[in-house]
């Protein structure tokens, strides 16, 4: 049987540049210059990089990277396709030292394709519990907070030193997101739900208090208490939640172990897309990279902005 890296596109630049073709421009060229698609002619020569087209209409050339996380990369589009679906098959992530290892890149290489891949696997979509199915939501905290000169703030009890994550499940379609709520909002996790639960949803908790206000706006809130030790009461309960956060803790202790507060959004966008395109609802590793590819035009992310302090 063969590896499944060794397809033809994984290995082969001209393979590359036509599988992704084939998965942005379904139909056909468009210039992401001026939107055009009618006069575009494709660049031959010997002299011509691989994939270069030209728009006739702008006078522009361009080629399928122009507008993605690719753009301006130096790294050859077949290594970016494996570095994706590395990254897209790893249950619980695969650290930058490793893709440096496996790919052949520099470490420092390796860690801004990773984050140019994770700017890609952040996804909008339809509001959860728009059928008015269940939505649970809860809350964990990991790893530690930086204090004003950047380092880490002092252990304190409770979770005061921690980072917070809020993460939402909907039970009918088995998506997932998650959101640093670190901010200074008093209602933050309130206006999380708000943002991103049809009012027709059934909200279910935990007794935290920071629902309490906030369920009172869906068609029903429901919570189990943890504190009296119930974990479960008929079909409510937040084991589905809580399982995520045990994948999630997982990959961030033991692979990525240290998470700066300014990327964690794109660590939970990691997480997020995983679960939502899982084995359990029909994706295999195949898909799951494909699914990727969909996310990569109008996601551009420079070192600049993934390294600023």
């Amino acid at each position: 049987m063969a590896s499944a890296l060794s397809a033809t596109h994984f290995h082969s630049e001209e393979a590359a540049f036509a599988y992704v073709e084939a998965r942005v421009w379904p139909e056909g060229p468009v210039c992401p210059h001026c939107g055009g698609f009618d006069r575009i002619g494709k660049m031959g020569g010997k002299s011509t990089r691989v994939g270069l087209y030209k728009c006739y209409q702008c006078r522009k050339p361009f080629t399928v990277r122009i507008g993605t996380i690719f753009e301006s990369s130096h790294v050859p589009l077949h290594i970016w396709l494996q570095a994706m679906y590395l990254v897209a098959g790893s249950k619980k992530g695969i650290s930058s030292n490793q893709l440096h290892r496996t790919l052949g890149v520099t470490l420092k290489t390796a860690w801004f394709m990773a984050h140019r891949i994770r700017e890609a696997m952040q996804a909008g979509g339809d509001m959860f519990g728009s059928n008015g199915g269940a939505v649970e939501v809860d809350e964990t905290y990991i790893g530690r907070k930086a204090g004003d000169a950047g380092v880490k703030a002092p252990r304190k009890t409770g979770s005061a030193h921690k980072l917070r994550v809020v993460s939402l499940i909907d039970r009918e379609t088995g998506r997932a997101i998650s959101f640093d709520a670190n901010g200074i909002a008093k209602d933050e996790v309130a206006q999380i739900v708000r943002t991103n639960v049809a009012k027709q949803a059934r909200l279910i908790t935990d007794e935290s208090k920071l629902y309490k206000a906030v369920g009172k706006e869906y068609a029903s809130h429901e919570s189990v208490l943890h504190g009296a030790r119930e974990y479960v009461r008929g079909d409510v309960y937040t084991n589905t939640v809580e399982g995520f956060f045990s994948i999630f803790k997982r990959g961030m202790r033991g692979v990525y172990q240290h998470c700066n507060e300014k990327h964690l959004h794109r660590y939970l966008a990691e997480f997020d897309f995983r679960y939502s395109n899982r084995v359990a609802l029909g994706y295999n590793d195949a898909d799951r990279a494909d699914t990727l590819l969909s996310g990569i035009v109008g996601k551009r992310l420079t070192y600049q902005t993934a390294s600023a302090k």
